[in-house]
């Protein structure tokens, strides 16, 4: 399979709600609206992916297997900006074993959302 482009879908409770948090919130920036009303769909530019916001789900419960990871440059600048915001904040940014800093944050559906600096002298920014 050759993949030529990717997004993660996410069915809110509550769209409105969750695209004021990721739109205005978190500040992601939209790549393309589709649909009219309150359950259209929004898809927001995650670096390399995408985000897509649409459809209604029937109750506040999110798939318990799902996280998003949002690579950023300064996540303890994020994490005051977003103390600001009154964003539900599930851990405070810690620097992992494996050495990247990570905090974990919360949508309003309780989806997961690590929040992950990759410090300038890490693997990941390795490149050959």
């Amino acid at each position: 399979m050759h993949v030529l482009s990717s997004r993660i879908l996410l069915r809110p409770a509550d769209p409105e709600r969750s695209r004021a948090f990721y739109g205005e919130t978190l500040g992601l920036t939209v790549y393309r609206e589709f649909g009219t009303g309150p359950d259209r769909g929004t898809v927001y530019f995650l670096g390399g992916g995408y985000l897509e916001v649409s459809g209604r789900a029937p109750t506040r419960e999110p798939a318990p297997q799902l996280r998003l990871w949002l690579q950023v440059a300064d996540v303890r600048a994020v994490y005051a900006e977003l103390l600001d915001k009154a964003v539900e904040i599930l851990r405070e940014p810690v620097t992992e074993p494996w050495g990247l800093v990570e905090m974990w944050i919360a949508d309003p559906d309780g989806v997961e959302i690590a929040v992950v600096e990759v410090p300038e002298n890490h693997p990941l920014r390795y490149r050959p």
